[in-house]
């Protein structure tokens, strides 16, 4: 069903903008009125994340530039928990949660959703209608919390499980944040110094016409190719990128690239231990809300972010259906620690399989964390330390044919 933006006058005459759903622009009207509201202008809203098949109105230019935050989701997830936990039913509750979203986009979707619902869809059905706010996991342990009769229960994991990776997220950023600017910043003034500084100082040395030692020569060639192709090396990384991401949509691509994740110096090893606090974190997550351990596997393995870990799980996935524990074909896989292999192991023997999930996923992600955190405070010298080394050989560069002018002055 569409929705339309209003704005409208209440009884003492006061304007209110809002949200309202209708079959068409005169029953939007009609029941802007019949709660005592006066509709001044009722237009179709546009909604970038409406699923085929709703009329949405056309798309405009702003809107495409408006998105919904993970947090938002799981404020809102949090919220509704809340509510239908202190016996609010569910079209209720979603009508609740209209008035206190403040994110447009989210409230247009969340109208939808409400709708769908009223009309005796199931709210996994509804959510699932908005692929872009809400994931395969959001949408499967809500069908799955559904079925069990303890929906309150699922959203309320489901917001801790998107606040858990919302704060995991967050400390990477702000971890890398300083390196990466101390980074950028300590370029652009190698660069500067390099195309615009130096030409300057070693102009007089080519006017000489004298033989000028070896790193003399090789910092007035770099200075004159960035000087006049400095066009060229940032078309050359824009094309980089470009041909990388191009290569990354093929499978041959994205699995030499997933390799070179997982095989890569000191990064392969967090990289492993990401998609496994990750692979933990999710699986655990679905099972304790009653989603069959199949239909999670195959959830999570689109979640890891990884092929060969992927593949890994397909193969456990088959060995499952013939019989055998999740903890045997993983035994086998290289990317699978043995620790991680025997707590799957343990669990599925004392039957706390989840419990002992979410125990991984609690302790790869701390080894994950301090292992950043290493990481970064390594970077800030290593930083200093090169940019020393650079301007170092610039500053050696321009004092040897000094040196030598004055040997032969004397």
């Amino acid at each position: 069903m569409p929705v339309y933006e209003y704005t409208a006058l209440d009884t003492s005459g006061k304007s209110s903008n809002g949200i309202i759903d209708a079959d068409s622009p005169v029953a939007a009207r009609q029941k802007l009125r019949g709660s005592g509201m006066f509709p001044v202008e009722v237009k179709e809203s546009a909604s970038v994340s409406a699923p085929t098949g709703l009329s949405s109105g056309p798309v405009s230019v702003s809107g495409l530039f408006k998105r919904v935050k993970p947090g938002e989701v799981s404020v809102m997830t949090r919220q509704l928990s809340i509510l239908l936990a202190a016996g609010v039913p569910l079209v209720g509750a979603l009508d609740a949660l209209l008035s206190q979203i403040a994110n447009p986009l989210l409230q247009k979707n969340l109208a939808q959703i409400k709708e769908s619902v009223n009309e005796g869809n199931s709210l996994a059905f509804s959510i699932s209608q908005h692929p872009k706010l809400f994931s395969n996991i959001y949408v499967n342990m809500v069908r799955a919390g559904e079925a069990s009769g303890s929906l309150d229960v699922v959203l309320a994991r489901l917001a801790e499980y998107g606040e858990r990776q919302e704060t995991l997220r967050g400390r990477f950023k702000a971890a890398l944040a300083y390196p990466v600017f101390m980074c950028l910043i300590g370029s652009l003034v190698l660069f500067f110094l390099i195309t615009f500084i130096v030409p300057n100082i070693t102009q007089v040395f080519s006017e000489m016409h004298q033989t000028l030692p070896l790193p003399t020569v090789a910092l007035i060639c770099l200075s004159s190719f960035l000087k006049s192709f400095w066009w060229a090396v940032v078309l050359a990384g824009v094309g980089a990128v470009i041909a990388v991401k191009q290569l990354i949509k093929t499978s041959r691509g994205r699995y030499v690239l997933d390799k070179i994740k997982l095989k890569i110096p000191v990064l392969g090893n967090v990289n492993q231990k990401i998609a496994l606090a990750r692979f933990a974190r999710t699986l655990g997550t679905l099972l304790e809300s009653g989603v069959p351990l199949l239909t999670a596997l195959d959830i999570v393995r689109n979640i890891v972010n990884n092929i060969l870990i992927a593949e890994d799980i397909d193969n456990a996935t088959e060995e499952i259906e013939a019989g055998k524990s999740l903890a045997m074909p993983l035994r086998r896989s290289q990317w699978f620690p043995p620790i991680a292999v025997q707590m799957i192991s343990v669990g599925e023997q004392s039957g706390e399989l989840e419990a002992m999930l979410q125990k991984i996923a609690d302790t790869y992600e701390k080894e994950v964390e301090s292992q950043i955190m290493a990481m970064t405070s390594m970077l800030e010298p290593v930083m200093i330390l090169t940019m020393g080394l650079v301007v170092g050989f610039i500053v050696i560069s321009i004092l040897l044919p000094i040196f030598e002018m004055n040997q032969m002055i004397r």
